[in-house]
């Protein structure tokens, strides 16, 4: 298995290696896809069944903690998270490059044109259901969301990780009573991802995207950016999120789509993956 190799610095100060799993699929203009929390690089499966057919090369990697990646204690902080994105892209030597990065993967996303896209590597961006461009609701944020919702979910997670994971799915895939987008067996497939993962990493990644301000990240956004994201997310509330992203960066193309939930990347999969494709090859 493909495994590109960091040094996480510990908080004693000492370096522990790291190990990312990625997959590199297909030929012609590389696209890195930046999953979701809690999930892994499987997310993309029907990303990487479609992308390649169109010309585009398609990287996706596990975020450390998460799927086949290692599994450090510390290190769970969008600055080392950017920079293990950064390693991907230098270590495969990646050029004009599309990032996509879901949910708290768009926080990936932001930090990295903000301090390592000097080079030029990045030279467009999608923000799908993106935590960008801060969630925590503050004195000068009052549109985010507040403490006490992400207080809950720690607690959660730290008493019963598999059933709040399961019930969150629902959520994240607009699942109601008159509304099921998707089938139980790719509830259970969900629920296997999500549980591939350290769960100290699972509770530790929330509270980066949770309380991460990206604000000053986002506004030196200078690539061509797409900002996808669903009327119906009930995980990452669209007036939280995405409005707030495009008042920020006034050359964005925005695309609302009217009745999708947060993971519209399977439930919307055919409009989601033409205009990914549609905006790589534009």
């Amino acid at each position: 298995m493909p495994f590109i190799k960091t040094n996480s610095v510990s908080l004693s100060g000492s370096y522990e290696e790291v190990k990312l799993f990625y997959q590199d699929i297909g030929r012609g203009k590389p696209v890195v896809l930046i999953h979701g929390w809690p999930l892994n690089n499987e997310m993309w499966e029907y990303q990487y069944n479609e992308l390649p057919k169109h010309n585009i090369r398609v990287i996706s990697y596990d975020r450390r903690g998460f799927g086949k990646s290692s599994r450090p204690w510390d290190g769970y902080d969008y600055d080392t998270f950017a920079q293990d994105l950064r390693l991907i892209i230098e270590e495969l030597e990646l050029t004009d490059v599309t990032l996509v990065g879901f949910s708290m993967g768009g926080g990936e996303v932001a930090r990295y044109l903000s301090k390592y896209n000097a080079d030029g590597r990045v030279t467009k961006a999608v923000l799908a259901s993106a935590v960008t461009p801060y969630l925590l609701q503050t004195d000068d944020n009052p549109t985010g969301l507040p403490q006490d919702m992400f207080d809950d979910i720690k607690n959660q997670l730290q008493e019963d990780r598999p059933a709040f994971l399961a019930d969150f799915a629902k959520k994240f895939y607009g699942v109601h009573l008159f509304n099921k987008p998707v089938s139980d067996a790719f509830l259970q497939r969900d629920l296997m991802l999500t549980l591939n993962s350290a769960g100290y990493a699972t509770i530790k990644s929330m509270d980066a995207w949770a309380t991460t301000d990206f604000r000053a990240d986002v506004d030196s956004i200078k690539v061509p950016l797409l900002v996808i994201h669903g009327k119906s997310d009930e995980t990452v509330p669209i007036d939280a999120s995405a409005e707030e992203t495009v008042k920020r960066v006034p050359h964005a193309e925005y695309m609302i789509y009217d009745d999708a939930p947060h993971g519209l990347f399977y439930t919307h999969k055919d409009k989601f993956n033409e205009d990914i494709i549609n905006f790589i090859n534009s």
